[in-house]
C-alpha cells in the first residue's frame, strides 16, 4: 500500500485547523520579530552575489 501526500493531508488524526494555525501565526511573529535581521541579510546576500558575479564578467 503505497501512502501519497493526498492520503497524507486528507487524513485528519492528531491535526487539526487550531494546530495549523497556531502554527502560521508562530512564523508570522518570528518574521515579523526578525524583519530587518533577515531584510540586511538578504540584502548583504544579493549583494555579494552581484559582486562575484561581475568580477567573473570583467
Amino acid at each position: 500500500m503505497e501512502y501519497t501526500w493526498k492520503q497524507f493531508w486528507q487524513e485528519e488524526e492528531g491535526v487539526g485547523v487550531v494546530e495549523i494555525l497556531l502554527v502560521l501565526v508562530v512564523l508570522i511573529a518570528l518574521v515579523l520579530i526578525f524583519k530587518t535581521q533577515l531584510t540586511a541579510l538578504v540584502s548583504n546576500i544579493f549583494t555579494s552575489i552581484s559582486q562575484k558575479s561581475q568580477s567573473i564578467y570583467q
